[in-house]
């Protein structure tokens, strides 16, 4: 039986970063008070999506899911504003790629070390770059959002550990260096 390419075998998590991140970059403009936007609740799914990628196939194929998805989510999320594509496409891009490092080094830990520390370290990157270049100097209380954000993406790395877990056993687990993997 041949083998799926990579892209082809990647279309699920492709299509699930897509839709976080466009859903994300319209959720991020509309905020609940000064200290949170709705995006902080739909955000964090991405280092969920990613965590799944790296573990079932890899951090390259984590890595390609990423670029895909920074591709067409920053294209369709051109609409919500060129500013907001901007700085979503920089600030995921450098956050996706720093997560699937930090988890690649913890894989071999406890189940929940790796999604857990790869994606508080990411997302306080990603929070930073995001609301620096979409909203600085625009009047908006973007460094309260930042801060509401972070503790919001804080929590959701925490409830998103028993999702990951859920998931993560019935998904083939990558191992570094197996005749299987080259």
């Amino acid at each position: 039986m041949p083998t799926q390419s990579p892209i082809r075998q990647l279309w699920a998590p492709i299509l699930a970063m897509v839709a976080v991140v466009v859903a994300s970059n319209i959720a991020v403009q509309y905020p609940i008070n000064d200290w949170l936007t709705w995006g902080a609740f739909t955000y964090p799914l991405a280092f969920l999506v990613t965590d799944l990628s790296n573990r079932a196939f890899g951090p390259a194929r984590a890595r390609q899911v990423i670029l895909v998805g920074f591709v067409l989510g920053v294209a369709l999320s051109i609409p919500a504003g060129p500013r907001i594509a901007f700085a979503s496409g920089t600030a995921f891009l450098a956050a996706q790629l720093l997560d699937v490092l930090i988890f690649d080094r913890m894989r071999r830990m406890d189940w929940w070390r790796a999604p857990l520390v790869s994606s508080l370290v990411a997302s306080a990157l990603d929070t930073a770059l995001f609301f620096t270049l979409a909203f600085a100097l625009t009047g908006e209380p973007w460094l309260t959002w930042a801060l509401g954000d972070y503790a919001a993406k804080l929590a959701m790395a925490a409830a998103l550990l028993l999702p990951y877990r859920a998931v993560t056993r019935l998904l083939p687990v990558w191992q570094p260096n197996s005749a299987a993997n080259a």
